[in-house]
């Protein structure tokens, strides 16, 4: 963004020409956007929002949205159009037509929408009373929808064409750019179906989703890294790779885990448990169930039940499958009365939880109904909390460096709207996060009204190997779970004080890690975490004896060997272990077996003759026992 200093006088579209911002969409006045017609006052502070900024493009793509709407009803004019917000790197609008629209549907909007765009027509905002927005609006359901629950100033946007007529009309807070010629570069990508306010109750919606860019050169760049991003989808290479699976019979969002994702996922359960150990945690284990009482006492029944699984009820109690396991590890603290000596308590546990998310937003291990956190939960004496936080980020640190992935970004998210606990408790857990984040060395992004329920936290992204972030590993600091469960401490003098807890996930979810890490190496793990890690080829059945010898020679080194057997050509059997991505091949034939070597062909790189078998076994143990992230043949 580009600063500039408004004299009362001036409009967006002169301040911008004044400070040589180039590609100008709108404005930022005194932290409120702004159209670039506006015209600030004296004295407030302006800020230029241009293309190439990342709310440039949100304003941009909800513009675009805008025209698709419009084109959507100049083909369709029965079409009943609901909301068209930009989302990361899109947009999407949802519509109620009599059929689905198909891809030669989106090919005709997306025609009429450039013709939109050549028409240059102007956005332009206009305040209107409740009954005028509801009388405009009268053949618009989801639009009277809208604005009946409106509690503030209704606004239109207008498309007005060059000739002064209006093209399109939609309710909308905007901004929006000065006019649809400023659209450079989109596409339309998809369309899915939608429920309505993703209420399962309430009519199924069209939806279609676009992407749009400030250049072509940009929008090609991203359909680029959704190419790359649809090879690496996890959902597709778990099938290539059996891996895990989601049979109907299981139910959305339920992952069934393959013998080769069974190793992924174990690999790094052990290297998880490890490095806790290492770490003083104590490793405990939780039922899958817990009365209502434990929930309305946590909170949760109160704060959480719309992502909770309905209630069962047998001997006279209701049961709740856990959406968390915190408030187990709470009753393992309370079982007896603690010591000041005794803190930090570090407890964790992989428990599996339960959450019913809307079967919309499922999608894969990325997003499950049933997921295994490596959670943690400490309980610290409040002079504690700030080195506690910053033993988790060096956690952090040491547990991702296995896998080459770091810190991209830092989110501390602050009190939200729906909340307990008392301002000072609040206030003493935001003071700390920033204390704890600057002494681990790391910047971070404020992200107001985010936190949880009862206590701020923060996020931590990961950026992959085509550059999309993820958000994986939680921190959250709560002085609300123990008071609400009675907490309490004996301290140096004799006193009764309430811990602190620090609620930590590093993975995230095992699912959700996992599922990350299939697309980040796109199924080519590194081989200390690689199901299979070499596989022996003999070239003929004469030499299967010498395959099983080597073979055996690299199990007794924890290896992961296996020999292909099968009946197919050596050329077929390659071609297969290349498909399953395993690290390492290794043919042997007559020249081996009779010098006591390995033609060694590794996954990248070139093939390696006469290698002597022992050798080759300790280098890929090292490499396996180091988890080098490359392969060293």
């Amino acid at each position: 963004m580009v600063t500039a200093a408004a004299d009362g006088s001036k409009d967006g579209f002169a301040l911008a020409k004044e400070a040589s911002a180039s590609g100008p969409v709108a404005l930022v006045v005194d932290g409120k956007q702004k159209d670039l017609s506006s015209v600030p006052p004296r004295g407030t502070e302006v800020q230029i929002v241009t293309t190439t900024d990342d709310l440039g493009r949100e304003i941009m793509r909800h513009s675009t949205a805008h025209v698709l709407a419009q084109a959507v009803l100049r083909l369709y004019p029965g079409a009943k159009y609901s909301i068209g917000p930009p989302i990361e790197d899109g947009f999407y609008y949802d519509f109620d037509v009599e059929k689905p629209f198909t891809p030669e549907d989106l090919e005709k909007i997306e025609a009429e929408m450039r013709k939109i765009l050549k028409e240059n027509q102007r956005f332009e905002r206009v305040v209107v009373g409740r009954d005028e927005a509801l009388k405009f609006f009268a053949d618009q359901p989801y639009k009277v929808e809208i604005i009946e629950g409106v509690d503030a100033e209704i606004t239109f946007y207008r498309n007005v064409a060059p000739g002064g007529e209006v093209a399109f009309t939609d309710l909308c807070r905007g901004p929006h750019v000065p006019g649809t010629s400023r659209l450079k570069a989109f596409k339309l990508l998809r369309t899915a179906g939608a429920y309505w306010r993703g209420d399962e109750t309430k009519p199924m919606l069209q939806r279609i989703y676009g992407t749009a860019w400030e250049s072509k050169d940009a929008l090609e760049a991203y359909l680029h890294r959704l190419e790359e991003a649809e090879k690496r989808d996890h959902r597709k290479l778990g099938r290539e790779l059996e891996l895990f699976s989601w049979p109907e019979e299981v139910g959305p969002g339920l992952a069934l885990w393959h013998p080769n994702g069974g190793i992924v996922r174990k690999t790094l359960e052990d290297l998880s448990r490890q490095m806790h150990i290492d770490r003083g945690y104590e490793g405990v284990y939780t039922p899958h169930l817990g009365k209502s009482t434990l929930w309305e006492t946590s909170g949760h029944l109160g704060f959480y039940r719309e992502s909770m699984f309905p209630a069962m009820e047998f001997e006279g109690s209701e049961y709740f499958a856990k959406p968390m396991n915190c408030p187990f590890h709470v009753l393992i603290f309370r079982s007896r009365t603690r010591s000041y000596r005794e803190l930090p308590l570090r407890l964790s546990e992989l428990g599996t939880v339960y959450r019913y998310e809307r079967s919309g937003t499922l999608h894969g291990l990325l997003r499950a109904r049933g997921l295994t956190q490596d959670d943690s939960h400490i309980f610290c004496r409040p002079d504690q909390v700030v080195d506690e936080i910053v033993g988790c980020i060096d956690f952090f640190r040491d547990l991702y460096a296995t896998v080459g992935l770091g810190p991209d970004s830092v989110r501390f998210s602050t009190r939200p709207g729906k909340s307990v606990g008392s301002d000072a408790q609040w206030a003493g857990a935001e003071s700390a996060i920033p204390e704890a984040l600057e002494k681990a060395g790391l910047t971070f992004e404020v992200d107001a009204g985010d936190g949880a329920f009862y206590g701020p936290k923060i996020d931590i992204d990961v950026r992959d190997a085509i550059g999309r972030s993820w958000q994986l590993a939680t921190i959250q600091v709560d002085f609300q779970m123990p008071e609400r469960f009675g907490l309490e401490y004996i301290d140096d003098k004799g006193e009764r004080i309430q811990p602190v807890m620090i609620h930590r996930a590093l993975f995230g979810s095992i699912e959700r890690f996992i599922g990350v890490l299939v697309e980040h190496f796109a199924g080519a793990f590194p081989t200390w975490l690689a199901p299979i890690q070499a596989v022996l080829i003999p070239i003929a059945d004469r030499h299967e004896d010498y395959a099983r010898k080597v073979a055996a020679d690299l199990g007794a080194l924890g290896v992961r060997v296996k020999v292909d057997d099968s009946d197919n050509t050596m050329g077929a059997k390659i071609r297969h272990q290349q498909m399953q991505k395993v690290p390492y091949m290794l043919i042997v034939g007559d020249d081996e077996e009779e010098k006591g070597t390995v033609s060694v062909r590794p996954r990248t790189g070139d093939e390696k003759r006469g290698v002597p078998a022992g050798d080759f076994a300790r280098a890929l143990a090292d490499e396996i026992e180091t988890r080098a992230l490359d392969l060293s043949y």
